[in-house]
């Protein structure tokens, strides 16, 4: 799908909506991590550069209520250290308040809206938030590829009604990127053509596996959902989390695929879920009761080394193992340091968001790979194929 973006259309003198994805985490009332919020700087100051007023809209984690821990205010406090103007922020995301702050801004100037999920019907694309949102501005720029899978009002309910009163309703830069990364490699990749896969569980990948089995030379599996294939191998897997449930469709998806499945062949184990257990490395064929398997091991490091040598295309989503210890983070960091060879010999290497993304800052090579996601959710739909709605709902070429 070929849609708009923001130099295809003249924006001068116009008042924009924006919608960003600013959902940055937050330690006493301060930005800890701006990453979002620097991915969102070209688009910005590209309009600003050519003359628009802008509306900046966002959520920011998951309030039941107007809880002040989640408002934009130490966002806007960030934004304007990066831009180096002063932003207004008004305490409403639509009503005359909302209204008035907007109608108020000239050429140059940034106002920022307070969380779009504080309004109960933002995530249930509510039309009378998006109308509200659409008598802000003379068009609409969505740069969030973080909930360009969701449904609501601000991004797909406000791009509908801009387009249905015949006004833009167009990409940024960032958007612009995802979709092309993504795009290429799911429809079109420079082969050999590896994706790997991690994450706890299988549950939400299903989809994911299948669509790129179907593409890919290789499929690398590790983290807890190699242990339902593994399982569905006939191996013992001890303490291992295994999704009893699933061990069937693993069984179907290798029987299918197993010419493209890669799995581990070795671990780190564990004694307990615990950063503090005591481990040891052990092949898949030696798992015991009262022992996990918390990492992959380093044969099965040799082995993904091996498959990842040639490749010209990467996609990686989800962790090797459980990232969030320590001692169990080194599978997913040493396959990290495996994609900058591929990148700086030209290849295409693609980071799914999430732990994945983490572990690619963590091991200090940001810039090492072709792209790193900022939408987890968003990036694993593309690679199931979807089309996205927040995508969808934007004026096309």
């Amino acid at each position: 799908m070929a849609i708009r973006t923001i130099k295809d259309v003249d924006l001068t003198g116009k008042t924009v909506l924006i919608r960003l994805d600013l959902n940055v985490p937050l330690s006493d009332g301060k930005v800890t991590d701006d990453t979002r919020i620097i991915a969102a700087l070209p688009s910005l100051r590209y309009l600003l550069d050519n003359g628009s007023a802008l509306i900046v809209c966002s959520h920011l984690g998951r309030p039941k209520a107007r809880e002040p821990e989640f408002s934009l205010a130490p966002v806007a406090s960030r934004l304007q250290q990066h831009l180096g103007l002063s932003i207004s922020m008004v305490d409403k995301v639509v009503g005359e308040r909302a209204y008035k702050a907007a109608k108020a801004l000239h050429p140059g100037d940034v106002l920022l809206l307070e969380n779009t999920r504080y309004e109960k019907g933002e995530t249930k694309n509510d039309p009378q938030i998006a109308q509200g949102l659409a008598k802000l501005a003379d068009a609409f720029v969505n740069d969030a590829f973080g909930t360009a899978h969701r449904a609501h009002a601000s991004n797909v309910g406000v791009a509908t009604i801009m387009r249905q009163t015949g006004r833009p309703a167009v990409a940024g830069f960032l958007l612009e990127k995802e979709i092309e990364f993504l795009d290429q490699a799911v429809q079109k990749p420079e082969k050999p053509f590896v994706a790997i896969i991690g994450g706890a569980k299988i549950s939400g990948k299903i989809d994911v596996i299948q669509n790129l089995a179907n593409r890919v030379d290789k499929l690398l599996l590790g983290g807890g959902m190699a242990n339902t294939f593994l399982a569905a191998q006939g191996y013992e897997m001890g303490d291992s989390l295994v999704e009893s449930d699933k061990v069937d469709q693993a069984h179907d998806l290798l029987d299918e695929f197993g010419d493209q499945i890669v799995l581990p062949v070795d671990g780190v184990l564990a004694d307990s879920f615990s950063d503090e257990a005591d481990s040891k490395e052990a092949n898949v064929t030696d798992i015991t009761e009262g022992w996990r398997m918390l990492d992959i091991g380093p044969s099965t490091l040799n082995l993904f080394e091996y498959h990842l040598k040639d490749a010209r295309t990467v996609v990686w989503n989800g962790p090797m193992g459980v990232f969030e210890f320590p001692r169990f983070a080194a599978g997913t960091l040493q396959v990290a340091r495996l994609l900058g060879p591929i990148t700086r010999s030209g290849g295409t290497t693609i980071i799914g968001g999430g732990d994945s993304a983490a572990a690619i800052v963590q091991a200090g090579l940001r810039d090492q790979v072709s792209h790193i996601s900022t939408g987890g959710g968003a990036s694993l739909e593309m690679l199931e194929g979807k089309i996205l709605p927040g995508i969808a709902a934007l004026d096309t070429i």
